[in-house]
C-alpha cells in the first residue's frame, strides 16, 4: 500500500447498518485506579460548525481506569475469572486495545512448565506505568484523550478462541479468548454508543484478531469510522494444515462471524492474514495497518514452535501484505529494521524514525485520515 486514495477517503464517510451481537453481558464494576488524561478534542474534516458534534463538560470522562469483572461465562486459561479495564475519556473516540502474552497450542506449550503464554488477569502494567500509547501526559500522544477498553490476554489463543481443549496428562486450558474479548467488545458499544472515531490495537497475539474485532465492531457500531493498528504479528502466514490443527485445538471455527463473506469458509481457510481480507470485504471502511520489527525475535520464536520456517522474516511480512493486498483489501504498514518485538507499548514509539518518518507521526495521520505511505526498512533490515 502506498498512499491513502480519494475513494477510499470518501468511503470511510460510509456506514453499513448489520446486526448486532453480544456474549457475556451484565459486565459489574469493582474497582478504579487514577490515571492522568489529556481533554484535548482532535477531529478532521468537521461538518457545518452548526451540526458539528461537540464533547460537553459532562460527558467527558475524568480519565481513570475502571476494572470491570465479567460473568462465569467469561474466564481465563485455567478458569479463573476475567476481568478487562475500561477508561472513560473522550466518549467519541475510543481505543480498543487487545495485550499480547504469547500462545499455547499442544501438551508442551500448554503445559504448567511452559513459559510460552499469560495464563490469568494480573497487574497490567502497560495501563499504568505510562509508556508509550498509555503516556497520557504526553502531549505527542494521539490517543492522549481517547476512551479505552482494554482487554488483558490469559487465553493463550490470541483472542480467537471459544474451546476447551484437553492436552492430555492432565493439561486442560479453556480457549475462551473469543467470548471475552467479545464481551469487552459489545461493552465498548454500549458505553460509547455514540463513537465516531474507533482505533482496534493490540500487541503480539493481541495484534493477531484486531481485523476481526473491527469487523465485528462494525457490526455494534455501524456509523463509526474504523481503523485497525496492529503491533508485532505480520510474519504469520496463511498455511492450511497449521490453519486447521491449530485452530481445532483453539475452536476458531465456533468464534467465526455470520458474515457474507465467511459463507462456506473451512478451518483451512480462517488464516490469520486472512481475518483482514474476511473483515475488509465485510466492511470496506476500515483502515488497515500495522507494525513490525523486519527480524523480529518473537515471531521468529513462535514462527519455529509452529514449524514455519523464519529465518527470513521480513520475508514472510512482505509475502503477507502482498497476500492481503492481493484479495483487494489495503494494508498500510510500517516495517522498522531490527529484531525488537512491538512498539506501542514503548517509549520508542515516540522516537522510532525509518527513512525519515517518525511512528507516532504515522500513527497520527493514521488516525486522523491525513495521507500516508508505507514505510519499509532498506537493505538487510537487521540493524536496528
Amino acid at each position: 500500500m502506498t498512499t491513502f486514495s480519494k475513494k477510499w477517503r470518501t468511503l470511510l464517510a460510509l456506514g453499513v447498518v448489520c446486526g448486532a451481537f453480544a456474549a457475556c453481558s451484565n459486565d459489574t464494576s469493582t474497582s478504579s485506579t487514577p490515571a492522568a488524561g489529556n481533554n484535548t478534542v482532535l477531529t478532521t474534516e468537521p461538518p457545518p460548525a452548526s451540526d458539528a458534534p461537540t464533547t460537553e463538560p459532562s460527558t467527558m470522562g475524568d480519565g481513570k481506569w475502571e476494572s470491570l469483572t465479567a460473568p462465569a461465562d467469561c474466564m481465563c486459561s485455567d478458569g479463573s475469572e476475567f476481568t478487562y479495564f475500561v477508561r472513560k475519556a473522550d466518549p467519541n473516540k475510543v481505543l480498543f486495545f487487545l495485550e499480547g502474552g504469547g500462545a499455547c497450542f499442544s501438551k508442551d506449550t500448554c503445559g504448567p512448565d511452559s513459559g510460552t503464554y499469560k495464563r490469568t488477569v494480573g497487574h497490567d502494567g502497560a495501563m499504568t506505568d505510562g509508556e508509550g500509547i498509555f503516556d497520557f501526559s504526553n502531549p505527542k500522544n494521539p490517543f492522549a484523550d481517547y476512551s479505552m477498553v482494554f482487554v488483558p490476554y490469559c487465553t493463550g489463543d490470541v483472542h480467537i478462541g471459544n474451546t476447551t481443549t484437553d492436552y492430555g496428562d492432565g493439561v486442560v486450558v479453556h480457549h475462551n479468548g473469543y467470548v471475552n474479548g467479545s464481551t469487552a467488545l459489545a461493552k465498548m458499544a454500549e458505553l460509547f454508543p455514540d463513537a465516531t472515531q474507533v482505533v482496534v490495537a493490540g500487541e503480539s497475539a493481541g495484534s493477531i484478531p484486531t481485523p476481526l474485532y473491527a469487523g465485528l465492531a462494525h457490526d455494534l457500531m455501524p456509523t463509526a469510522k474504523l481503523t485497525v493498528l496492529a503491533d508485532g504479528s505480520g510474519a504469520y502466514p496463511d498455511a492450511p494444515v497449521l490453519n486447521a490443527t491449530i485452530g481445532a485445538q483453539w475452536g476458531t471455527m465456533k468464534a467465526v462471524p455470520n458474515w457474507p463473506t465467511t459463507a462456506g469458509l473451512t478451518a483451512e481457510q480462517w488464516s490469520l492474514p486472512g481475518l483482514f481480507v474476511q473483515a475488509g470485504k465485510h466492511d470496506p471502511t476500515i483502515t488497515f495497518a500495522r507494525h513490525d520489527y523486519a527480524f523480529d525475535n518473537t515471531q521468529t520464536s513462535f514462527a519455529a514452535l509452529a514449524g514455519v520456517p523464519a529465518e527470513n522474516l521480513v520475508q514472510l511480512i512482505d509475502t503477507n501484505e502482498q497476500q492481503i493486498e492481493a484479495s483487494g483489501i489495503d494494508l498500510y504498514s510500517y516495517i522498522a529494521p531490527g529484531d525488537t518485538h512491538t512498539v506501542l507499548h514503548s517509549n520508542a514509539f515516540y522516537t522510532e524514525t525509518v527513512n525519515g518518518t517518525l511512528f507516532v507521526d504515522w500513527v497520527t495521520d493514521l488516525i486522523t485520515a491525513q495521507p500516508i505511505a508505507d514505510v519499509h526498512c532498506s537493505g538487510d533490515c537487521k540493524a536496528a
